[in-house]
C-alpha cells in the first residue's frame, strides 16, 4: 500500500490520478462532462455528473496502473472552488443543479449588499468581496428560489457544500459531512481570523448554520470510502481548493513565493505567511492552506477567461482546431497591429470586479485575422496577470520575498512557450514551469500521502521541485510599457461600456 489515489474534480472535467511513493503518475483516467447556461450568466452543473464521473475515473485511473483498491494508501481530493451544491440530507440527491463558481446570477444581490453597507463586514471576516462569485450568495438563491427549500433546510433535511463536501458525502455514503479550510475560504461564510464560520453572514444571508460541513485542516481524516464504491475502504486524507492544491503542488511554502494557474481561468496565490494580508487592491484575502491547526494565508487574484479564451478562438469562432495551434499561429501575426481582446465573457474579476462588463476587441483593422487574433489571445493571459501582480506587490510591501520576483506557472497554457514568453516579457520577471505540471493533483496527493505517513515532509516535498522552463524577459522597458499602456486604455473602455 505505496499508492494515493488522486481526485481532481475541476469545472469541466473529472480526474483522478495514481501517484506511487515517489509521487509519480502511474495512471490517469479523465472524463469530461456538459455545462448547462440556463440564462445569460449563468452557468450549472448536473450534481450527478459531477459523482458519476468521478467515481468511473476514480475506478479506471487504479484499473490502468494495474492495481486493486486495496493497493491504495489514502486519498486527496482537489475541486472547483466556490461551486455550490445542496443535497438531501437522507438520500444525498441534489435539489438543484450545482451553481458554478463561474454564474453571475446574484450580481443584482451583491450589489444590493455592498449599497447597505454589509461589504465591509463581510470583506473583513472573510477577506472576500459581496460578489456573485463565491458560494454564499448562490446558497441563498438556491434556499430562495426552489420550492420549500428554506422550510426544509431549517428542519435540518438539506445539506450545503463545495464539491469536495458533496464527493465525499456520497463516498462516505452520508458518514460524513465535512470540508476543509481552504474550501470554506471561499464560501463567503468563513471567518478566516476566527476560524469559524460566521454567524453574523449566516444570519445575513438567512442561511441555517446546520446546513453547514465540519471544517478540518486540509491533511486530516475526512472519513473512509464505502466499500461498494471503489472495491475496499479507503480513508480519505487531504483535501483542498484547487488553487491551494496547486500552490502546495508547487511547494510555494515560503512567505513572498508566487504561483499563477493558467486552466479555464487564471488564479495568481503569493503566500503571506502567518499574516492575513489586507489588500488595499480588491485582490482577495485567502487561506493558502492550514496544517496542524495553523493557517498559511495569501493573497489571490482571480482572472475569469484565460484558457477560456483559446477554447472561444476553437469552439466560438473556429480560427483553430487544437489549444496548441495558437503558438504557430501567433508566430505568424503581423507585428505592426496592435490588436487587444479584453476576455471579459463573463465580466472581470480582479482587481476590477465587475460583474457587468463583457468582451470587446480592440485595434482592429482590414488586415487583422486569425494570427492576430491568436496572438491577442494569449497577451490577453499576460497581461490580466501582470495586473494581479502589480496589485500584489502594491500590497505585499515586504523584505521577505522567498523566491523573489519568479512566478511559478501550471495549468494546460502553461505548456505554451508563445504565452510563457509574453508573460515573462510583461511582468519583467522569470517565469519558472516544472517537470511535473499536474501540480494540482500533486498537491492533493501528497496532503493525502503526508498524512498517511508515506510522503515526505513539507521540507523535504520542497526540495523535490524541479524547474523544466525558465522563461526570462527579453523585451526592453520602452515596447513594454507601451503594450500595457494599450491594454489599461482597453480595459477602462470596456468597463465604461
Amino acid at each position: 500500500m505505496t499508492h494515493i489515489l488522486a481526485i481532481d474534480q475541476g469545472t469541466t472535467s473529472s480526474r483522478a490520478l495514481v501517484f506511487d511513493a515517489d509521487i509519480k503518475v502511474t495512471a490517469t483516467a479523465q472524463q469530461e462532462f456538459p455545462q448547462h447556461f440556463p440564462q445569460s450568466g449563468w452557468v450549472e452543473h448536473d450534481p450527478n455528473d459531477l459523482w458519476d464521473t468521478t467515481l468511473q475515473t476514480c475506478r479506471d485511473a487504479i484499473a490502468k496502473a494495474g492495481l486493486g483498491a486495496g493497493d491504495i494508501t489514502a486519498i486527496g481530493i482537489t475541486n472547483q472552488r466556490e461551486t455550490t451544491v445542496v443535497w438531501d440530507a437522507k438520500t444525498g440527491e441534489a435539489i438543484h443543479n450545482a451553481i458554478v463558481w463561474q454564474d453571475r446570477r446574484t450580481a443584482e444581490y451583491c450589489r444590493s449588499l455592498r449599497e447597505a453597507g454589509h461589504d465591509r463586514m463581510i470583506t473583513e471576516k472573510t477577506g472576500l468581496l459581496a460578489d456573485p462569485y463565491f458560494s454564499g450568495t448562490k446558497l441563498k438563491w438556491i434556499l430562495d428560489n426552489v420550492d420549500g427549500a428554506r422550510d426544509r433546510a431549517a428542519k435540518g433535511e438539506l445539506r450545503f457544500g463545495t464539491v469536495d463536501s458533496f464527493l465525499i458525502w456520497k463516498l462516505t455514503n452520508g458518514a460524513a459531512h465535512v470540508t476543509d479550510a481552504t474550501n470554506a475560504a471561499r464560501t463567503l461564510l468563513y471567518d478566516i481570523h476566527k476560524g469559524q464560520w460566521s454567524t453574523s453572514i449566516c444570519d445575513l444571508f438567512d442561511i441555517p448554520m446546520q446546513m453547514l460541513p465540519e471544517v478540518k485542516n486540509c491533511a486530516a481524516d475526512f472519513g473512509t470510502t464505502s466499500a461498494e464504491h471503489l472495491g475496499a475502504a479507503l480513508p480519505i486524507m487531504g483535501v483542498a481548493g484547487d488553487q491551494q492544491a496547486a500552490t502546495i503542488g508547487q511547494a510555494c511554502f515560503e512567505p513572498g513565493m508566487m504561483k499563477s494557474t493558467y486552466g479555464t481561468g487564471c488564479f495568481a496565490l503569493l503566500n503571506t505567511g502567518e499574516t492575513p494580508v489586507t489588500s488595499q487592491n480588491r485582490l482577495l484575502t485567502t487561506i493558502a492552506y492550514q496544517l496542524d491547526g495553523k493557517p498559511t494565508y495569501a493573497l489571490e487574484g482571480s482572472i475569469f477567461v484565460a484558457g477560456a479564451v483559446v477554447q472561444w478562438l476553437r469552439d466560438g469562432l473556429g480560427i483553430i482546431a487544437q489549444a496548441a495551434d495558437t503558438q504557430g499561429l501567433s508566430d505568424q501575426a503581423d507585428p505592426q497591429q496592435d490588436v487587444i481582446i479584453v476576455p471579459a465573457f463573463t465580466g472581470l474579476g480582479a482587481p476590477y470586479w465587475n460583474a457587468e462588463c463583457r468582451g470587446a476587441v480592440y485595434g482592429l483593422t482590414r488586415n487583422s485575422g486569425p494570427a492576430e487574433m491568436a496572438r491577442a489571445a494569449l497577451e490577453s493571459v499576460g497581461f490580466q496577470t501582470r495586473d494581479l501582480l502589480d496589485a500584489m506587490h502594491a500590497d505585499w510591501q515586504h523584505s521577505e520575498t522567498g523566491t523573489g520576483a519568479t512566478l511559478r506557472v501550471d495549468g494546460g497554457m502553461s505548456a505554451n512557450d508563445r504565452a510563457m514568453q509574453f508573460l515573462s516579457d510583461i511582468i519583467d520577471a522569470p517565469v519558472d514551469r516544472p517537470q511535473v505540471l499536474e501540480t494540482t493533483a500533486m498537491g492533493a496527493a501528497w496532503l493525502a500521502g503526508s498524512r498517511a505517513g508515506v510522503y515526505p515532509d513539507m521540507a523535504n516535498f520542497a526540495k523535490s521541485w524541479a524547474v523544466d522552463s525558465t522563461f526570462t524577459p527579453d523585451m526592453d522597458a520602452q515596447t513594454r510599457d507601451a503594450h500595457y499602456a494599450r491594454w489599461q486604455r482597453a480595459v477602462k473602455a470596456t468597463l465604461a461600456v
